[in-house]
């Protein structure tokens, strides 16, 4: 039985490879799966080689190839060479660019008010137009709240998330509160503090340490349904 970080490094390395033709190079899989440093992923290749999931390929740059998948999930067909997001491509029926989508994780809800635990659901999936996704790997949650509303973003809005660990002031991102609760704020620092804003006059500022947030991805975009 595969650890839930060895089982999202094989399910990213096997996308990354029907989309491309390659295999990730360490960074990728560093920023796919959101961990701070390379060390991690080698430890994560070591276990996955050894139990023949994964066979690194001599002589030959980034060569890892994919053996095996995980009991019931099914190997993705085709070489379809697009952007790479977390999730298997999967065009629409009609063949037009325009239709395309990916298939991305939907971890959940996530708070646009009171921080609250994010529940992640390993098997929910959205289908996502590929527009409104990166080239980076990408996942999915549901809004909960309104702290947000002045920026656009709803309560019940499903939002695309771009995995990342770091962000830029004034842009709005996922953040992990004392390891414990995630909520979606814009982000601003001042001297020694991190300042999560929220978008909704009847909210206040969490102003905090720098060492209890964590940044967990930037917003790419949003839909809704009426």
């Amino acid at each position: 039985m595969l650890t839930r970080k060895q089982r999202d490094l094989l399910m990213f390395v096997n996308d990354y490879i029907q989309n491309s033709g390659l295999s990730p190079s360490f960074e990728e899989m560093k920023l796919g799966l959101n961990l701070k440093s390379k060390s991690g992923i080698h430890r994560l290749i070591n276990a996955l080689v050894e139990r023949g999931f994964l066979e690194r390929l001599p002589n030959k740059a980034r060569a890892l190839e994919v053996k095996k998948l995980p009991e019931n999930v099914p190997a993705s067909s085709g070489n379809n060479r697009s952007r790479v997001v977390s999730g298997n491509f999967k065009p629409q029926p009609g063949g037009g660019k325009g239709n395309e989508t990916a298939q991305i994780p939907l971890y959940g809800k996530i708070a646009a008010g009171t921080p609250i635990e994010a529940v992640r659901h390993e098997l929910d999936t959205v289908d996502i137009p590929m527009s409104m996704l990166g080239a980076k790997p990408c996942y999915a949650l549901t809004v909960e709240g309104d702290s947000m509303i002045k920026a656009g973003i709803m309560d019940g809005d499903v939002i695309v998330i771009e995995k990342c660990d770091r962000a830029n002031d004034g842009e709005i991102v996922v953040a992990l509160v004392d390891e414990e609760e995630v909520t979606l704020k814009r982000l601003r620092r001042e001297i020694g503090s991190i300042v999560l804003m929220p978008e909704n006059d009847a909210y206040q500022p969490l102003r905090l340490t720098p060492d209890r947030v964590q940044i967990q991805g930037r917003l790419r975009s949003l839909f809704r349904s009426y």
